[in-house]
């Protein structure tokens, strides 16, 4: 007799979160993204956790977890290898999407646009703020490249760690940042019996933000 186990369509919970108005948003939307992140640092371990969505040539979507390093009207910034999966997807194809999701306000926000590379002296400055380890970690790692076990991947740190003792880190040369341009935001608030409130920010011609409410 096979074992009974529960059907994860039992697995739910009923959003309680505010009604989220338009009167609640601000006219620009990246201030607004500072609101939200603003609650959500006082409630979510890693408030700058979020999903990045990119395609390559053949449209095959992929997604990881990265964290968010700045943000402004500028455009929204984070930090990889130029050898990884998701640099090569966003040369062939050079637009993301951003998720970030805050369950304990039952919170998420989209943000979506075209993306460039970050210049080699903003690379620089942040890379000479992360701590030492991560600084080795970048030079053994080839990310996204396939490694024979964990064994060899140790004995790549310690290499690197022996190359730069006692001397600063440099920036790897294959290493840098990303800047995605919002062209979207979505604003979504959880709300009872699936009703979820969703508000998108879009640009006009003229360069100003829209606001309109979404079905949820």
């Amino acid at each position: 007799m096979s074992e009974s186990r529960p059907s994860i369509a039992d697995v739910r919970r009923d959003y309680t979160g505010q009604a989220l108005r338009e009167s609640d948003l601000a006219d620009d939307p990246v201030e607004q993204f500072q609101r939200w992140l603003e609650d959500a640092r006082q409630v979510v371990e890693d408030p700058t956790a979020m999903t990045l969505a990119t395609a390559g040539a053949d449209g095959m979507p992929s997604a990881r977890v990265l964290l968010l390093k700045a943000f402004s009207h500028a455009g929204f910034v984070f930090y990889t290898s130029y050898v990884s999966d998701k640099a090569a997807e966003l040369a062939d194809n050079p637009r993301a999407t951003m998720l970030f999701w805050w369950p304990p306000l039952f919170r998420s926000v989209r943000v979506a646009g075209p993306v460039v590379r970050g210049s080699r002296a903003e690379a620089e400055a942040y890379f000479a703020t992360r701590p030492r380890e991560s600084q080795i970690g970048a030079w053994a790692s080839r990310q996204s490249r396939a490694v024979a076990s964990r064994e060899v991947l140790a004995r790549r740190l310690v290499a690197a760690e022996q190359r730069f003792e006692g001397r600063d880190v440099p920036t790897p040369p294959d290493w840098g940042g990303y800047r995605l341009l919002p062209r979207r935001f979505e604003y979504w608030q959880g709300q009872p019996s699936r009703f979820h409130d969703r508000l998108l920010y879009t640009r006009g011609r003229d360069g100003a933000w829209m606001l309109q409410r979404l079905c949820p």
